[in-house]
């Protein structure tokens, strides 16, 4: 009976571009939108970013075998793509802070603002407001696809940014930074602008009956009215959500793209 033996070894340089490439996916998951929530298991992070890293190594081009002379020069190499894979995914990650700074102002506006809660994917205290648009747009993201988008973009940066080709350009990082902030807060004030214009009628009107009925306590009376109208308009603005997560999603694709090419 011939007994065979299954041939495992491997070249040393093969080893090396896969420990690459999975340094790079594992960066990227351990801070984008969806992968990298901190209630997910980090044992779950690492094996996600093991098989795609594994999927990544069979259906890529032939990669050039890595050169460097010293320990400390593979070291850099290293460094160099847990950044990009990170700088890729806060991109991502950036972009779902939009909502949370919407749910601030309105929590604020509606009388909320002193009230928060533990969000378990960011482990910090959040509005009550913003832990349910980020929780709808999460949702959208995962009805949508766009968590299969990711991990496209993220496929497609190994071949505009091959491994060990980055370049960081300090000036476009800065240039797309000042793009976000302009978009992010036009994008929160559009998405909390309904509450924004009913509670300024509402103090309109309240304003107009403190003048012509000052026997009214008009102070406790609007505090009461605030929260119900507030939380009413959140109800019929419900249908909008999709065209927030909308607006969210088109940020981010903008995001990633920019950050992308910033570090071709």
């Amino acid at each position: 009976m011939v007994i065979t033996m299954i041939d495992l070894s491997f070249p040393l340089e093969e080893l090396e571009i896969f420990l690459l490439i999975m340094t790079r996916v594992t960066a990227f998951i351990y801070i984008a939108p969806f992968f990298g929530m901190n209630n997910t298991p980090n044992r779950v992070k690492i094996g996600l970013g093991f098989f795609i890293s594994y999927l990544l190594y069979q259906t890529l081009s032939p990669i050039e075998y890595i050169q460097y002379q010293t320990l400390v020069q593979y070291a850099i190499i290293i460094i160099k793509e847990v950044f990009t894979g990170l700088i890729i995914g806060l991109s991502a990650q950036m972009c779902l802070s939009i909502v949370s700074f919407a749910g601030k102002i309105i929590d604020m506006e509606i009388g909320l603002s002193m009230l928060n809660q533990m969000d378990p994917t960011t482990k910090e205290q959040s509005s009550i407001t913003g832990i349910y648009y980020q929780y709808v747009v999460m949702l959208m993201l995962i009805i949508s696809g766009m968590h299969q988008y990711l991990i496209k973009a993220l496929v497609e940066t190994f071949t505009l940014i091959p491994l060990n080709q980055a370049n960081f350009h300090l000036q476009s990082f800065y240039d797309s930074f000042l793009s976000y902030l302009t978009s992010y807060v036009t994008i929160g004030f559009r998405i909390c602008l309904p509450v924004l214009a009913v509670s300024l009628i509402l103090n309109a009107v309240l304003g107009i009956l403190a003048k012509t009925a000052p026997q009214l306590n008009m102070f406790a009376v609007g505090m009461q009215l605030k929260v119900l109208v507030g939380l009413v308009t959140l109800f019929f603005t419900t249908v909008m959500l999709p065209g927030i997560a909308n607006f969210i999603f088109i940020q981010m694709k903008t995001m990633m793209k920019s950050f992308v090419e910033g570090m071709m």
